[in-house]
Formats: structure tokens, C-alpha cells, sequence
């Protein structure tokens, strides 16, 4: 026979039963639902959103009348760090995170069970926001917050600026402030160094000015991409954040995928090279927003980087009339053709000594002449043959120019100091390209433009060893402002205008040329990009 209820606080016979025997009662009746209850959360069921009446307390669905903007006022929006791995830091989840915006930390869930709920009730912090809806919510009331002033944050978490904002980006300067009253320029601001990730920020702050690819990063729906194509356009907006809360960003989270995807081949706390990472990059981004592995020009990275070259090569014999070892014989010249996306450039041999006026001390070379490399005239010893290389038509839109500057052998690995010198504007590839009338006219020049400069600076450090000093590698890029035909200087966090007159003094590894769009009429007369 069941125990009827108690009514009033009397039980069945009558008599009045005390407070600790009422709530002795109550638990007893709900414990049967309890039980159900946790059997359907560890089967899966989620019950985050909305719990049962009976096992979990009742829960508003909207503050109540007067009390709208209620705790909005213990928001420190100078804490809130939103570019780090979006991780509960209690149970290392990125499912369904929540953002504390008064300390900033993350926490799972937001239900009566869950590391948020908790979070509110020891420390009273009541304003959470989740990481993927941008909804911000009270806790442990768990009603939704509805106020335009924290639309700010929400822009944080995920920027988006339509295509009228983008386009604006190269045409209308424009300046920012962040949170401590710091001036800074969307576009060019300081990447955090967690460790030894400066090879990593010197590419994407490259990358991220490359503008058929920044504009495809953010504008694009990428949401049923992978992470790698998803975290690279989260970075991108927020390098070009107008509304950002501080002047410099944190790759932390991006830096996280690729130590995954890569093996950790690629990490922040040791120091890769950036052509390598560049590379790895490029080929796997291909792959992460739809690229074919077979067909060429099928992903936004190859119809940005992907040019043809030529490349005829001969075997090496030795004969004992053969005056010139690199002159290419009538016969038995094999001619194939391969995609490119980086163009090594290499360097002549820097001299061992000085000569008497001691003017040789640091060597330099044209870029023009690297560059005769691809004129299909100069053959080059490659292992057992003889090669000569050329491009073809058409030039992509942008070249990817790697100025080889190491070397290693079995004993020693070795860095050539000889500085490149070049324009920043109106370098002519048409040298270097096999004519082809159909597709360019003959003599006809093909203007490439500067718009990002990698370097290297060999600094020097004690150390305890038997050598007592060694050599670290610094990593720097010099990028061009559209808006203001100007120069800056990005290492890591600092960032300070150049002169673009000076900018070959440094050692330059990596360099990015943008060709430069000439009008022409087509059939339907609109401009055309050659």
C-alpha cells in the first residue's frame, strides 16, 4: 500500500510533522525520479537545456519585470581573452563551452549539473556566453540575456564584416582603439609568441594580406569545413578586427590544429623553418576548403598561387671533349611540365674572404639576377643532369619567392648572409616566361608589386657550451598598408612603421609579389584582370 503524501506539512494520521521530517518526505518521493534522471544522462540524453521539474529546481525563462540588465555590471570586458582553444578548464571538453565574461575562464554546459552552474553558485559570477550561439545567459537563473551592450562581445567572439566592409579595407584608412586607449590599424597588429611560434605568425600575418585569400576567409562560410579552414578564418577576422578589445591577437588556437593535423611537426615551442611550414601549409589548406588532389586550380590556394613551369633536363655523361659541362646537347633533352606554388630563388656563393678594400664584407645581388634562374637560357647542375627551367603562361596572381638562405650537410648547417636587393613596385617577369602570344602579347611587360617581406636576423647567444656563443633565429615581415601606401614592421608583438626604401636591408627569405591588375577591354567590356 503507498504512503499517501503529506499535505500542509501533516502527514497521513494527522499529526503536524516537524521541517527535517518534511524534507525527509521529499526526498524520499523524488528520489525514484532522481535515479531516472541520472540514467538518462549517462545514456546520452541532454538534459542541459531543459531538466525535469522534479530533479533539478525551476529555472527562469526570462529576469524578471525591472531586473533586465541585472549583473551586467560585473562584466570585465579587460580580462576576456577569446582567441585561446575554446576548452572547459575543468574538464578539457569543447563541447557546448561557455565563456565566464567576469573572469573570462571557460566552463561546460550551463545546466544545474554543469561546471558553469557550479562556477556562478562558489563565485558568483553570473553572466555567461556561449562559444558557438554568441547567446550570453545568467547563471543560475538561466535565463537568456537580451541587450544591445553586449553586442560588442559578441562581435569579439566571432568578428564578421560584410563585403562592403572588406572591400573598404585597402581603399579607406582607418585607426582603432582598444580597451586601454591603444592605437592600433586593422590589419596590422602584434601576434602573440606563446613560446617559439614566431616562424608560424611571420607566414599568416603574410597570408592574411594577400587579399583574394583574406577576403575568401572572411566572407566565406566555412562552418562545414574542417577546423584547420575554420580556425584560419576565425584568425583572419580577427587580424582585421576594427572592434577588437586589445591591439594584438593570440594564434594559440590555430597553432593547437596544426600541431595535430602535423604530427607535431609543427608546434609553438620549437622553431621551425618558414618555408617548410609555409609549404605543409598551403598544400593543406588546399585540401581543407575543397581542393582536388588531381585537378589543378580547384580550391581558392591554387588559383592564388599555382603557376606551370617548364623544366628540360639532360643526363650528365663524361666525356673527355666535352669542354662544357652545362651545355645542353642536340639530342636527349627531356622537357616536362609541373605546378608550382613557392619559386626558389638561389643565392651565389658568399665570398670567404674580404678583398683589400674589405667591400665584400656582406655581399648583394640583384633579385633580377636570381631570377635568370627561370629564363630557360642558363642551365644548372642538378645531381647527374643538367637542367634549365621557364615559366609559363599564365603567371598566377601572386608569386611566392623563397630566397634559399641555408644549407646543410652532414656536418655543418650553413646561412648565406648575401642581402637581395629590389623595387618594391614594377618588377617585370616577362624575362623569365616562355612567350606565348595567345595568352600575353609579345613584349608586353608583366608588373609584379611587393606586399609582404619575410626576413631573417641571425642574433647571437651566450651560451655555456664549449662554442659559448650560438646563433637564434629572428623572424620579422614587413607588409604593405593599401589605405596609406605606407610600410610596417610586424615582429611579433611590436609593430612599427618602415621605410620602403630600406626594406632590402635586411635578409630576405620569403617574399610575396602581387601582379598588378592592368585594365583591358573584353567582349563584354568590362576590366579585365591580366
Amino acid at each position: 500500500m503507498q504512503t499517501p503524501e503529506p499535505v500542509n506539512g501533516f502527514a497521513s494520521n494527522g499529526h503536524l510533522m516537524s521541517p527535517r521530517a518534511q524534507d525527509r518526505e521529499k526526498i524520499d518521493i523524488v528520489g525514484a525520479d532522481a535515479e531516472e534522471h541520472d540514467e538518462l544522462v549517462e545514456a546520452g540524453v541532454d538534459l542541459d537545456e531543459e531538466e525535469s521539474a522534479i530533479s533539478a529546481p525551476g529555472r527562469q525563462t526570462a529576469p524578471e519585470e525591472g531586473y533586465t540588465d541585472l549583473y551586467l555590471d560585473t562584466i570585465n570586458r579587460k580580462v576576456l581573452d577569446f582567441d585561446f582553444e575554446k576548452l572547459c578548464s575543468v574538464t578539457l571538453s569543447n563541447i557546448n563551452v561557455y565563456a565566464c565574461l567576469v573572469c573570462g575562464k571557460y566552463f561546460q554546459g550551463r545546466g544545474p549539473k554543469s561546471q558553469a552552474y557550479f562556477h556562478a553558485l562558489e563565485e558568483g559570477h553570473h553572466v555567461y556566453v556561449n562559444m558557438e550561439t554568441k547567446k550570453v545567459y545568467v547563471l543560475p537563473e538561466g535565463y537568456e540575456v537580451m541587450s544591445k551592450s553586449l553586442d560588442d562581445i559578441k562581435f569579439v567572439v566571432d568578428p564578421q564584416l560584410n563585403r562592403e566592409e572588406v572591400a573598404k579595407l585597402d581603399k579607406e584608412p582607418k585607426i582603432s582603439w582598444d580597451l586601454l586607449n591603444k592605437e592600433y590599424i586593422p590589419g596590422f597588429v602584434g601576434m602573440n609568441n606563446i613560446k617559439a611560434n614566431d616562424y608560424f605568425n611571420v607566414v599568416i600575418q603574410a597570408l592574411a594580406h594577400v587579399v583574394p585569400l583574406r577576403n575568401f576567409f572572411m566572407l566565406e562560410d566555412l562552418s562545414n569545413r574542417p577546423q584547420l579552414a575554420q580556425r584560419l578564418s576565425t584568425l583572419v577576422r580577427k587580424i582585421w578586427n576594427p572592434r577588437a578589445f586589445k591591439s594584438h591577437v593570440s594564434p594559440h588556437e590555430l597553432l593547437q590544429e596544426i600541431a595535430l593535423r602535423s604530427s607535431k611537426r609543427f608546434t609553438l615551442t620549437d622553431q621551425s623553418d618558414p618555408v617548410d611550414f609555409l609549404s605543409w601549409f598551403l598544400n593543406h589548406l588546399h585540401l581543407a576548403v575543397g581542393g582536388s588532389k588531381t585537378k589543378s586550380n580547384s580550391s581558392i590556394v591554387q588559383k592564388v598561387f599555382q603557376g606551370t613551369l617548364k623544366i628540360e633536363s639532360q643526363e650528365i655523361t663524361a666525356r673527355a671533349d666535352a669542354g662544357d659541362r652545362l651545355r645542353f646537347e642536340d639530342a636527349a633533352v627531356k622537357t616536362e611540365t609541373t605546378k608550382f606554388l613557392v619559386l626558389t630563388l638561389d643565392l651565389p656563393a658568399a665570398p670567404l674572404f674580404q678583398d683589400a678594400l674589405e667591400k665584400n664584407i656582406i655581399p648583394q645581388v640583384p633579385l633580377t639576377t636570381i631570377l635568370n634562374k627561370y629564363d630557360g637560357l642558363r642551365p644548372q647542375e642538378k645531381m647527374k643532369h643538367r637542367v634549365r627551367y621557364r615559366l609559363l603562361h599564365p603567371l598566377p596572381p601572386y608569386l611566392l619567392f623563397h630566397i634559399k638562405r641555408f644549407s646543410k650537410n652532414k656536418f655543418v648547417s650553413e646561412r648565406n648572409p648575401t642581402i637581395v636587393t629590389f623595387p618594391v613596385r614594377s618588377l617585370d617577369m616577362s624575362p623569365y616566361v616562355e612567350p606565348n602570344p595567345k595568352l600575353h602579347p609579345p613584349g608586353e611587360p608583366i608588373w609584379y608589386d611587393l606586399v609582404a617581406n619575410i626576413t631573417h636576423e641571425a642574433v647571437k647567444k651566450k651560451d655555456d657550451s664549449v662554442e659559448g656563443e650560438q646563433e637564434t633565429k629572428v623572424w620579422r615581415v614587413q607588409l604593405r598598408d593599401r589605405s596609406r601606401d605606407e610600410w610596417w614592421g610586424v615582429q611579433d608583438l611590436f609593430v612599427e612603421k618602415e621605410r620602403g626604401e630600406t626594406l632590402f636591408t635586411k635578409e630576405s627569405y620569403i617574399q610575396v609579389w602581387e601582379r598588378r591588375r592592368t585594365p583591358g577591354a573584353n567582349s563584354k567590356g568590362k576590366t579585365k584582370l591580366t
